[in-house]
């Protein structure tokens, strides 16, 4: 008898996650559908392009500032046992354009805007607003997710960019200035190692984030539940899953990126 019992809550809770990510799987594929639709407003769009690209800038600059000037110092340790301190940029190029600019600028950008998305509509959620707005025949996907996962599609590759482009000037200014790092030979270095694919590599790893906590922050924040708390719940639950499931995409995207250069 107990083990049956266990039996049927591994089954019961196997179910549960099954139905849960199919109706992620459909959430996704309204939102996407929504967004290539003539319903979409495009001053919903240029409000949530203001709301996650300019509200984040200065967290991201301050970030690859921070992160390029780490990364100077690390390196320059480390290639000054072998004499060659002038590839100081040249991984710090590599290593921030192709994973780091990504993955760190995506992890503040879901802090800062996921969290905003599942708490707002989690908030609509619990107070019927959203079902308000069925009565007023407006489709809360187009109204509410569309813009927010388009938003979030075309500025986590600017904001990368613009990360990148921080931590390199950063660590220009170590090697520069602490290694004596001729400056012709730190950008020619860079150019040598830094291909034109690795950036776009690391574009579209900054797209696919973007859609992954946008869209989490929105599916939890329409599934929120039981007032204030079940608002606070749904945006922990959002942060969490989407931080996860960043790093497990990243893993895949960077496998068929490798796959793809060879």
């Amino acid at each position: 008898m107990p083990a049956q019992q266990t039996v049927n809550v591994i089954g019961r809770l196997t179910l549960r996650q099954i139905e849960g990510f199919g109706n992620f799987v459909i959430f996704l594929g309204n939102g996407l559908r929504q967004i290539f639709s003539r319903d979409l407003r495009s001053t919903l769009v240029f409000r949530q392009l203001e709301f996650i690209g300019n509200r984040s800038f200065a967290i991201i600059i301050l970030a690859g500032v921070m992160v390029g000037a780490v990364f100077g110092l690390q390196f320059g340790e480390i290639f000054r046992i072998f004499g060659a301190e002038s590839m100081i940029g040249a991984a710090a190029g590599f290593a921030l354009s192709k994973e780091l600019a990504p993955v760190v600028g995506s992890f503040l950008v879901t802090a800062r805007a996921g969290s905003a998305m599942a708490a707002e509509i989690g908030t609509m959620r619990v107070n019927e607003q959203i079902d308000a707005m069925r009565v007023m025949a407006v489709n809360p996907i187009s109204y509410l997710v569309a813009p927010r996962m388009l938003g979030s599609i075309l500025m986590m590759p600017l904001l990368t960019s613009l990360f990148t482009l921080a931590g390199v000037t950063s660590a220009f200014v170590i090697g520069v200035g602490m290694y004596d790092v001729d400056v012709g030979i730190f950008f020619e270095k860079i150019r040598f190692i830094v291909a034109p694919r690795h950036i776009v590599q690391g574009l579209e790893k900054a797209a696919v984030f973007g859609a992954i906590f946008s869209v989490t922050g929105c599916f939890k924040g329409f599934n929120a539940a039981g007032g204030a708390k079940g608002v606070g719940r749904a945006t922990t639950e959002a942060v969490v899953i989407s931080l996860v499931t960043i790093l497990i995409v990243d893993f895949f995207i960077s496998y068929l990126q490798f796959e793809r250069s060879l």
